[in-house]
């Protein structure tokens, strides 16, 4: 019996399908999951007469494998994933690797790529994007972890995974250890971001301007012919225009109550470790804990009764000012993102290739779009670029969007039509364009309370004093601050 050449535990919906877009490659997979009957579910329906062996225990799946063993493990993150590395360790021989395919914490796979190391195998650690049909018929991948697997899982992965309008693989070799999983976090943070803007798009046609799903969908369905054409767009005006068997708009019947996985909340909480203001992803995975609130929510709009009142003026012109406002949170959503992961470089010891990233995100995965093709083009145009906000193309686009951003903000801030994600992160630009912040007072009061002393703008940068505001107070200060 011919060997395969990859095994893969975890038939859910992801392993199912890309088992299948493995064995369309050419490449023979050997499958297992914990419930075995799902085993002989999947070889007797969907992979009856492809070149995929069914496993009923662990040793039988080693076996069938062709050497060096690839294994890729898709299965639900955190202990699961440990006690497949114990049981696969003593079954497997130095130089074999194991994938993990799932969403990992990007710490996680730091440890377990040392660990594995330990042991004489090899570890990769690998974000997949794209959903169920991204993993059947090409998602995005962002390996990492250890080196010497990339030859050897390489010829896999870039076979399945998507490929770009110019034809390159979406998948390419991220760094060491976390550092896959930690671009799929981001990615999956961004994804936040660009959901959350876009609801809130929808939110201001249906409660600020009236406007009906369908016809909702119509401008989206419109935008997507624009900068803005990307899958979110796309799926958002096939979404809004669908109608059930009774002729009813779907999504109108759909509680709004948004689930979350918790991807975007360790993106923010990363953002807090490396000191990076990641406020519209922040404010997306807010938005999403606010939602789940539901019965407060009512009750809460029934003690503060708003009325939104009827828009007056040209709706053409607003949906104009309301695309181009999009357009420049969608762009601060990924500034903030290439900025988190430039700083988790630096302190984790990674090269990261900002414009291969933004590459890789061009095909198969959720955030795909036209727009990553100019992210790509700025990192090309300077690899140390600081933020996406720096970069000349993306500046010109600002300075356009910006008169119409701005009028969107302020008509939901007057009409109470919520829009948490475009209002902070036009926050976020005005606070980032802003030469002198009041930072100036808060660290007056920090030296004050606690004598945790200040810079000075008449004085070299690291050089710090204390004053004794009271006269009560001595002269000893506390360590200096951490910036």
């Amino acid at each position: 019996m011919k060997k395969a050449d990859i095994g893969l535990i975890g038939l859910a919906v992801m392993g199912e399908n890309l088992a299948l877009n493995m064995e369309s490659k050419g490449f023979t997979v050997a499958v297992f999951n914990r419930t075995t009957d799902k085993v002989k579910t999947f070889t007797e329906s969907r992979a009856k007469g492809k070149n995929i062996i069914g496993c009923y225990d662990l040793p039988s799946l080693v076996a069938c494998l062709d050497r060096p063993r690839r294994v890729m493990l898709m299965v639900k993150a955190g202990e699961p994933v440990d006690a497949l590395i114990e049981s696969l360790l003593p079954l497997l021989s130095p130089g074999d690797v194991i994938i993990d395919g799932g969403n990992a914490h990007f710490p996680d796979t730091i440890r377990r790529t040392k660990y594995v190391e330990s042991k004489g195998l090899l570890y990769v650690g690998t974000g997949v994007s794209g959903g169920e049909e991204g993993a059947l018929n090409g998602p995005a991948m962002m390996p990492g972890g250890s080196k010497d697997a990339w030859p050897l899982v390489r010829p896999i992965f870039q076979a399945i995974c998507a490929k770009a309008p110019d034809g390159a693989p979406c998948c390419d070799w991220v760094g060491p250890d976390g550092a896959g999983h930690f671009v799929k976090m981001v990615h999956n943070g961004i994804e936040y971001g660009d959901m959350q803007l876009i609801c809130e798009c929808y939110q201001m046609m249906r409660d600020g301007l009236g406007m009906k799903s369908g016809e909702i969908g119509d401008v989206f369905a419109r935008w997507n012919e624009t900068e803005l054409s990307s899958y979110l767009i796309g799926i958002t005006a096939d979404i809004l225009r669908y109608k059930d068997e009774n002729g009813e708009t779907t999504v109108e019947h759909i509680l709004d109550r948004a689930g979350q996985k918790g991807t975007g909340k360790w993106t923010a909480v990363s953002a807090l470790d490396e000191g990076v203001p990641l406020t519209l992803i922040g404010e997306a995975v807010f938005a999403r804990c606010l939602s789940s609130m539901k019965d407060e929510r009512v009750q809460a709009s029934q003690l503060y009764s708003r009325q939104i009142p009827p828009f007056e003026g040209d709706k053409d012109a607003f949906l104009e000012q309301l695309r181009r406002a999009l357009y420049a949170g969608k762009l601060v959503s990924y500034a903030q993102g290439f900025a988190l992961m430039r700083e988790a470089a630096k302190t984790y010891g990674w090269t990261l290739d900002y414009g291969a990233i933004a590459d890789m995100w061009r095909g198969g995965c959720i955030i795909r779009s036209a727009f990553l093709g100019e992210i790509r083009a700025a990192f090309r145009r300077d690899l140390d670029l600081p933020n996406l906000l720096l970069d000349p193309h993306f500046k010109s686009s600002i300075d356009d969007a910006l008169p119409a951003w701005r009028e969107i903000a302020a008509y939901a801030v007057k009409t109470g039509v919520p829009m948490p994600a475009v209002t902070s992160a036009l926050s976020y630009f005005d606070g980032y364009t802003t030469a002198s912040l009041p930072a100036n007072l808060l660290q007056a009061q920090r030296d004050y309370f606690g004598a945790h002393t200040y810079e000075r703008i008449d004085q070299p940068r690291s050089v710090f004093f204390h004053t004794n505001w009271t006269g009560r107070g001595g002269n000893t200060a506390a360590e200096t601050y951490t910036v």
